[in-house]
């Protein structure tokens, strides 16, 4: 049984994967988080500097961004900042420096913030606005900008940091995403890094971490300082007289060695260069990607992080469930449905794609089936039904992809709608879906796709791609068909990403999940839907609770369409103040949720007002609110208390004394444990060197949604 299991799982590994490696094409990379000026003939400021902390502990990552801007001209000027935030990321701290002081914004409701501004503005008084763009990025306006004077803001987010199949990642997003829309305007700006540029993170874990690495930024400094604690920097200074170079003008001119992927306690710094000529210190053009790899067989586990002042009778919880790896593999085959997009977009990627796909279809079992579907302004169907995956009908039908000329916008729904159609229920079916995920054409509202997914037993496995792909579309028919998201970069480790993904694919499902407690007071519980959890993921449930000590929890679902539940208990504590960056995650989820609802429902005003007085309550940025930046005079004139900076404030305070205390376990059911088997793990690396075959930033892998359509027999 397990030669049978392991014969398919590689060759179901080495289909996607021959797939999607195979599609390579180069783009352009452009920069995140630049500053241009509004209403003015001079077309950028320079970046001065950029640094970037990043501390990753307790389930949660903060991100820290300040930057320096300089205004060459001998005019004061407006600005327009603008960045994107990776997934699941909360914004709720802009700090903009007012005669040389800090001021951290509060978030108001999003009309008051922008008469707020104008006022400013139009009083010639230092003024910064940040708002939400849709969900591609977030901008702020800042005014003025000081002739022959420099600018400094700072930007900070919380994101959770996931573990799946005891494989971490963390990805600070610098690239477009290379899909059809309309590029986002700061990806034009200037790019360039003038003076300093840093990349620092600290990463604390309560379990032991045995390979920490930067794929892509070979030259960054890796320190091990225990199992449980590592650190990374990357730091280029013109001061110093000496720089790294741009990474991709690293790569270019350095060979790719193997060792680069081998656990290294400490790597040095080593390709610098002396750069006083150019005046460049750093080219903003590449994610920044960190992976870290877990010990194999550590514990399911449940652990728990809490906020509650002393004072205070309601906490905050946030609940991660490490499940045991108890999911059997599935050994059935599967039809298979390819739905291809050669829409004006695909131009230059095209015939890339298609020799992915011929080479996915090589790898088939000669039982398998197969169809085709493409689409751009419309769906059609190039072959005549399912076909047999053998060499010549693989030839046959790869060849007829040739001859398609890309062309159009992307009608994604047509798309989509057309494969489900034919899906033969009696079969399990696989349909892979390569696009670039932006619906522009057609029927594009996120309702549509859901009502579409709901109404059919299919679901949706989706790889997200790059910083401007329409992520709240895809990862909501993911929750309405009980799937999984995966983000890929384009700097990402996609052997990595691919083992993931297979591993899941492979394995049974947990579906249907509700979680109970009792024993305590809990409520206010996010996601309000948890869906489905596939062989590697952890579970994370935040909420609120009353008073404290013993709780039960119960996790159950099905598994085949047999019931299952796991149980444990543990103590919810009285006073618990170390964690205050909780809060403001929970308000992002039960945001995401109310978000998810009127997607599906409809705008109605009392959600929205809803949403407004969350985020206005944990200092978030949102559809309906914004951060106001003005002096601390100016807050008192227009009666806004300072209730975000004294959370900002709190948050900082307890993050110095985190770095400074030892590294804390947060599992609460050794006791009782929920699961009696290991976590799931890969039993080595997964993906090669650095930057080896598979590494290069020109490879794009954009975008595969994966759905599978099971039989009545499977997972």
């Amino acid at each position: 049984m397990k030669s049978l299991w392991f014969n398919q799982f590689k060759k179901f590994t080495l289909i996607v994967f021959t797939l999607l490696s195979s599609i390579f094409f180069s783009i352009n990379s452009f920069a995140t988080g630049l500053m241009q000026p509004i209403n003015s003939s001079v077309d950028q400021l320079n970046i001065k500097e950029h640094h970037v902390n990043v501390v990753i502990e307790d389930g949660y990552a903060i991100t820290s961004i300040e930057q320096v801007f300089f205004n060459p001209t001998s005019d004061d000027l407006e600005a327009k900042y603008s960045f994107p935030v990776p997934r699941k990321a909360a914004v709720g701290e802009f700090t903009y420096w007012i005669d040389g002081k800090p001021v951290t914004g509060e978030v108001v409701e999003k009309e008051k913030a922008r008469n707020i501004y104008k006022q400013e503005k139009q009083a010639g008084r230092e003024t910064a606005l940040t708002e939400q763009n849709s969900y591609k990025a977030f901008e702020s306006h800042v005014y003025p900008v000081r002739a022959n004077q420099d600018v400094r803001i700072k930007l900070v987010y919380i994101q959770p940091a996931h573990v799946e199949t005891s494989i971490g990642r963390y990805v600070y997003p610098l690239e477009d995403g290379g899909t059809d829309t309309e590029k986002l305007a700061f990806w034009d700006y200037n790019n360039t890094v003038t003076e300093r540029f840093s990349f620092k993170l600290l990463f604390r874990s309560s379990y032991p971490v045995e390979q920490f690495r930067l794929p892509k930024h070979p030259n960054a400094k890796v320190t091990k300082i225990s199992a449980q604690e590592w650190s990374v920097e990357l730091i280029n200074d013109a001061t110093a007289n000496t720089a790294i170079t741009s990474e991709s003008q690293a790569l270019s001119n350095e060979p790719q060695l193997s060792s680069d992927s081998q656990l290294r306690e400490e790597t040095p710094s080593s390709l610098t260069k002396n750069i006083s000529a150019t005046n460049i210190v750093h080219t903003l053009d590449q994610d920044i990607l960190v992976y870290w790899r877990h010990k194999a067989n550590l514990p399911g586990r449940v652990e728990l992080i809490t906020y509650k002042e002393a004072d205070k009778e309601r906490g905050t919880f946030m609940m991660t469930v490490t499940p045991g790896d108890d999911l059997n593999v599935i050994t059935e085959g599967r039809d298979w449905l390819f739905v291809l997009d050669y829409s004006g977009s695909m131009q230059g990627k095209y015939h890339s794609m298609v020799e992915g796909v011929n080479k996915g279809l090589a790898k088939l079992n000669h039982k398998d089936r197969f169809r085709i579907i493409i689409f751009s302004d419309n769906a059609k169907e190039v072959t005549n039904g399912f076909v047999s995956a053998t060499q010549s009908n693989v030839k046959q039908w790869s060849n007829t992809l040739l001859e398609q000329t890309p062309n159009g916008s992307t009608n994604l729904y047509d798309g989509i709608k057309l494969g489900i159609d034919m899906l033969d229920s009696d079969r399990s079916s696989a349909l892979v879906l390569v696009t670039d995920g932006v619906a522009n054409v057609g029927v594009t509202q996120k309702k549509s796709f859901l009502t579409l997914l709901e109404q059919h037993d299919i679901r949706l496995f989706t790889f997200v791609m790059g910083n401007s792909t329409n992520r709240p579309l895809l990862e909501g028919m993911v929750k309405v068909s009980n799937g999984f998201a995966i983000n890929v970069s384009n700097s990402d480790d996609i052997v990595g990403q691919l083992m993931q993904a297979t591993s899941k694919l492979t394995h049974q499902a947990f579906h249907d999940i509700k979680v109970k407690f009792s024993g305590i007071k809990v409520k206010d519980l996010t996601p309000e839907k948890i869906g489905s959890l596939y062989r590697g993921q952890q579970l994370t449930v935040m909420g609120h609770y009353w008073g404290d000590g013993l709780a039960s929890v119960e996790i159950k679902g099905k598994i085949s369409g047999q019931d299952k539940s796991y149980t444990t208990h543990f103590n919810f504590p009285k006073k618990s103040t170390l964690n205050p960056e909780i809060e403001r995650l929970w308000a992002f989820n039960k945001i995401e949720d109310l978000e998810n609802k009127m997607a599906y429902l409809g705008n109605d005003k009392d959600t929205e007002q809803a949403i407004t007085d969350i985020a206005i309550d944990y200092g978030l940025v949102t559809n309906y609110t914004s951060l106001i930046v003005m002096s601390e005079e100016q807050f008192a004139q227009y009666n806004i208390d300072r209730n975000n900076k004294k959370r900002v404030d709190n948050e900082h305070n307890k993050q110095q004394l985190r770095k400074n205390a030892l590294v804390k376990n947060n599992r609460v059911d050794s006791e009782k444990p929920m699961y009696q088997n290991s976590s799931a793990n890969h039993s080595n690396s997964s993906g090669g060197n650095g930057g080896g075959s598979i590494g290069y930033g020109m490879i794009l892998f954009f975008g595969a949604l994966l759905f599978i359509r099971n039989s009545s027999t499977s997972a």
